[in-house]
């Protein structure tokens, strides 16, 4: 088993759609990268913490390589968007990897280079730079309980329907034979 801790967002949308994957064993969401201890979602939500949402995704590489995990991370989210993910605002929204070891910092570096290819700019823009930042993994808070599988908890709820739903779809098309 290997576990990483990736942001990209709103956790609700990456949890929802790792869950959708063979092989992924557990999926909790989360804060991390921050400077507060035991912070509350609604600390976290005024971007004061330094924390982003994250989920912490441990999966069997036996069943799903490490590489479909991050590639799907890149797909599930536009990592192009500094400190924010759509309408939702804030360095607790950034698009960021946090590895735990020298390993994972490499495999996280090659996928952000993979990632620079799939969201290509425009020849001389910057709109399409990948900022996805690779940090050294902190202390991960797991989030309150009411946000752990919140879309299959909450289908029908309006952020799901209109941000998550389009996020999971994406990564079953996308990753159609590593689905449950």
């Amino acid at each position: 088993m290997q576990t990483f801790v990736l942001a990209g967002g709103c956790f609700w949308c990456l949890d929802a759609a790792y869950r959708a994957l063979d092989g992924v064993e557990s999926v909790v969401s989360g804060y991390t990268g921050g400077t507060v201890a035991q912070p509350s979602y609604e600390l976290v939500c005024t971007g004061a913490t330094g924390h982003a949402e994250a989920v912490k995704v441990t999966f069997d590489e036996t069943k799903i390589p490490a590489e479909v995990i991050l590639d799907a991370f890149f797909t599930m989210h536009d990592p192009r968007q500094l400190n924010h993910q759509g309408a939702d605002q804030g360095t607790q929204y950034r698009s960021a990897m946090f590895y735990a070891d020298d390993a994972q910092r490499a495999l996280f570096e090659t996928a952000r280079e993979r990632a620079t290819q799939l969201w290509d700019a425009p020849l001389g823009t910057e709109e399409g730079t990948v900022v996805t930042t690779i940090e050294p993994l902190a202390e991960f808070y797991d989030a309150e309980d009411y946000h752990q599988d919140f879309f299959a908890k909450n289908p029908t709820q309006g952020y799901c329907l209109a941000v998550a739903v389009p996020k999971v779809n994406k990564v079953r098309a996308s990753f159609s034979q590593y689905i449950r």
